[in-house]
Order: structure tokens, then sequence, then C-alpha cells
């Protein structure tokens, strides 16, 4: 193969990567603008970092999850509610969406665990899940303190988690299933 294949080769993977990393960042952005407003908002961003890393992989998941966490950060109003800004990543809930590039890690660390691999996408997405709730929570509690005054880990859960715990478990199963029957036409490294 000369070297000019080559270059042409590597050239088309990554505007490829490109492409993917692009689309599924607007995809998180479009699940953010589809919200409920409450004081942590229902959206379907969850299902899109989900089908980020479920259907690009690891590596490329996760950069789609941080160029949309950079889109917002600069002010493109990519979040819930047409939000953006380093104010909203700063703000109650900003753990969350930070979170989610641990959740998107935790997917990626665990794509080359052996067995089942539908079993095993469930589980890591389950996980990153978990992960993004501890951060979020965390944060929440902080961020919460500084700006209203101090709230019990109690409190944070029932505000913050609890009644989001079954509509992003659907969230889950309806990435898992999508990232297993439409993923399978995505070229993957």
């Amino acid at each position: 193969m000369s070297s000019e294949t080559v270059t042409k080769t590597k050239s088309k993977i990554k505007t490829r990567d490109m492409a993917y990393i692009g689309l599924f960042a607007v995809l998180i952005a479009i699940c953010a603008w589809i919200s409920i407003p409450t004081t942590i908002p229902f959206t379907l961003q969850v299902l899109g970092v989900a089908l980020a890393v479920g259907m690009l992989g690891g590596r490329r998941g996760t950069v789609a999850v941080l160029v949309y966490i950079l889109l917002g950060a600069v002010g493109v109003p990519v979040f819930a509610g047409f939000k953006g800004g380093i104010g909203a990543l700063l703000g109650n809930t900003g753990g969350y969406i930070i979170g989610f590039i641990c959740m998107a890690l935790v997917m990626w660390a665990m794509e080359k665990i052996p067995g089942n691999r539908t079993v095993i996408l469930f589980i890591s997405m389950i996980a990153g899940l978990l992960v993004d709730y501890v951060f979020g929570t965390a944060w929440f509690m902080v961020a919460y303190a500084k700006n209203v005054g101090a709230v019990g880990l109690g409190a944070a859960l029932g505000w913050c988690v609890i009644p989001y715990i079954i509509p992003d478990v659907i969230k889950l199963i309806v990435a898992m299933i999508l990232s297993r029957n439409v993923g399978k036409y995505i070229v993957r490294d």
C-alpha cells in the first residue's frame, strides 16, 4: 500500500469519525431540548448519551458527549431549556451534565468485558447512569448549599434522582434496543 493510499484511508476514517461525533453531539442537544421543566428537567439527554456510546463505541461516543458539553460551555444553547454557557454548567444541575462524561467513560471502560454484548451494554449503561447520579447529586448539594442553603442527601435524592430512575431506565432500554438494531449499520473502528 502506498503512503498516499494510507493517508487517504486515515483521512476518510477521521472524516467519518468527525461526522459521527458531530451527528451524535447534535442528537444529544436535540434530546436535551425535548424537556419537561422541573427542578431537574425531564429530558432525553440520558437516551442521547447512551445512544452515542452504544452506537459509536466508547472512544467516539465519549468524544461526542464532550463536544456536546463544550458547545454548551461556550454558549451554544444545547442544554435543556435552550440554555448554554458556563453558568449552566456551574449551576445546581450542571453536575448531571458534566456527569455525562463520567457515564460515557464508564460505558467505554466496560466495552471490553467478555460475555453477551447486549447484557454487557445494558449493565454498562446502568453503571454509567449510577455514576452520573452520584456525581450530579454531589454537585447539586454543593451548588445548592452555596446558592440557597444546605440540603440533605435525602432531599437531594428526592428532588434529583428518585423521580428520574424509572424514566431513565426506560431510556436506557430504548437506547440498548436502538444500539443493537440500528447501531450495526454504523461503521465501527
